[in-house]
This record gives structure tokens, C-alpha cells and sequence, in this order.
């Protein structure tokens, strides 16, 4: 049994990335390639206008929608997936752009017009938010000055559509406590914070991730499987302490599908784990 479990009143989320098998087809596309075709990973594919439908049906009530699972990005298709997710009373919590560098020295400017766009799309799509990618590059003065730069510009977009940007602890610019915080300090207030379990290597991240946790606006849960259906009890421990020593009281999004055959399983024992009984 866990020792740490949420309140009932926590929001459990589902990113699409946990159902990345049974969603079964992705659609890459980044500043540097732009659309790359479709990509498929399962023979039962389930399409991402009946995903919001199969998410209520097990009990859920929210979720995040990788960029790569989108098939297209028309106004008509956005609509019908809005209406989907409102059919089904599912909340479209955040849609996560999964590319772009805006430290690149060669893509970075590409990359700030491609991001953009995809806020625009997350506008569409019904998001509330749209997680961004602060900086492949390595840390340096340089660096986190071209970031702050250029994520301001996506920034003043998010203004205009409504639509809030965070970033995650996640890739070398932001490989430190001391980075993330000052990357949310020289924001100002226009980038928020998820605070992701799996990201950091452990056991590092058990010193790292309570010096973020108190700024975190939501949160990947990414737990660890030992095998199909046992987590890695200490680690889930550790984490969920950290979040609950920080008083987070947001979302908890649930991100790995798990090593069994079927990732609904895997998505409920970490829904058990966390503390929620549907």
C-alpha cells in the first residue's frame, strides 16, 4: 500500500502520451521538418475524436493532447474535437507541443513561429493551456537570455488567443532547480510550471524537485512500472511526498502507458496509486 495519497478533491488527467499504442497513429511535424506523414504503432487504432469518449467511459474527467497525435489542424477538424470533448464533459486541460527549440542556433526563430502556431491551434481545440519546450540547448547566460526573449513572443500570442504557457523541467536548459526558477522569475508571471516526476535522473531529483514543486501549476505523474502491474512503490512515495510537502494542489496528469499489453490497465493502477477511487 502507498504511503501518500491525494485528497479526493486533486484532478487526475490523462495525457495522451499514456495512450500513445492505443492511439496507435502519430503525425509528426517540428519547425525544422515541418509535416512528416503519419506514423503508425498499433493495428487497433483509436482515433482521436473518439478519445474524449473513451476517457469518460473509464471514469475520467480531464485530459492533455500531445501535438503529434493531432491528424490535422483545420478549423473544421478542431471544431469537431471540440464539440467531442464537450460532448463527452471532458476538459482539455493543455495541449503539449512535443518540438521546437527556441535556442537553436539554427531553428530557433523557426521555432518560435511554428510554437506559436501550435498555441493558435490549442486556442482551437478548446485548451486552456499549451506546454512549451523552454530550450534544448545547454544551460548557459546566452541561452536562458534567447529564451526568455523569444518564449515572451509566444507569450504575447498565448495573450491574444487566451491561452495560458508552461513549460516543464525537462531538456538541458532547464536540467537544474536554479534554471527552472529563473526562467519563471524573468518571465514575470507569463510561464507557468509543470513539474514533472520522470524527467530529472533520480536519486537526484528527490533533492531537485522539492525546490520547484511549490511553483508548480500542474504535474506530470509520471510513475514507473517494475513490471505490468506493480509501480515502483518508493519512487511514487518520494515523489507524492514532495508534491504534498509543496501544498500542489493542482492537476495530476498520468503519462505512462506502463509495460503490460494494455495501457487502460496501467493507466488505472496509477489512478489507484494516486489515491483516487472511481
Amino acid at each position: 500500500m502507498f504511503e501518500v495519497l491525494l485528497g479526493l478533491d486533486n484532478l487526475i488527467a490523462v495525457s495522451s502520451w499514456s495512450l500513445h499504442r492505443t492511439i496507435g497513429t502519430t503525425y509528426h511535424d517540428s519547425p525544422a521538418k515541418g509535416p512528416q506523414g503519419e506514423a503508425r504503432h498499433s493495428e487497433s487504432r483509436l482515433p482521436v475524436l473518439d478519445l474524449p469518449a473513451a476517457l469518460r467511459t473509464h471514469g475520467y474527467e480531464a485530459m492533455q493532447l500531445c501535438h503529434f497525435h493531432l491528424p490535422s489542424r483545420d478549423a473544421s477538424y478542431a471544431g469537431e474535437f471540440r464539440a467531442a470533448a464537450g460532448a463527452a464533459d471532458i476538459e482539455l486541460l493543455t495541449v503539449l507541443i512535443d518540438e521546437g527549440d527556441v535556442t537553436d542556433p539554427e531553428w530557433g526563430e523557426a521555432s518560435v513561429d511554428w510554437i506559436a502556431g501550435w498555441v493558435r491551434t490549442a486556442a482551437q481545440l478548446g485548451a486552456g493551456r499549451a506546454r512549451v519546450i523552454a530550450g534544448k540547448q545547454p544551460f548557459s547566460p546566452e541561452a536562458m537570455d534567447i529564451a526568455v526573449s523569444r518564449l515572451n513572443r509566444i507569450a504575447d500570442v498565448a495573450d491574444e488567443v487566451g491561452v495560458a504557457i508552461e513549460t516543464e523541467n525537462w531538456f538541458p536548459l532547464l536540467a537544474t532547480p536554479s534554471a527552472v526558477n529563473e526562467i519563471l522569475d524573468r518571465m514575470d508571471g507569463r510561464l507557468a510550471l509543470c513539474a514533472d516526476f520522470g524527467n530529472w535522473p533520480r536519486p537526484q531529483i528527490y533533492e531537485d524537485l522539492p525546490k520547484i514543486m511549490d511553483r508548480a501549476e500542474t504535474c506530470h505523474a509520471k510513475l514507473e512500472f517494475l513490471s505490468a502491474t506493480e509501480l515502483d512503490e518508493r519512487h511514487t512515495d518520494a515523489c507524492l511526498k514532495i508534491a504534498r510537502e509543496a501544498n500542489y494542489n493542482g492537476p495530476y496528469v498520468i503519462v505512462n502507458g506502463g509495460k503490460g499489453e494494455c495501457e487502460w490497465e496501467a493507466i488505472d493502477i496509477q489512478r489507484k496509486a494516486l489515491g483516487v477511487r472511481c
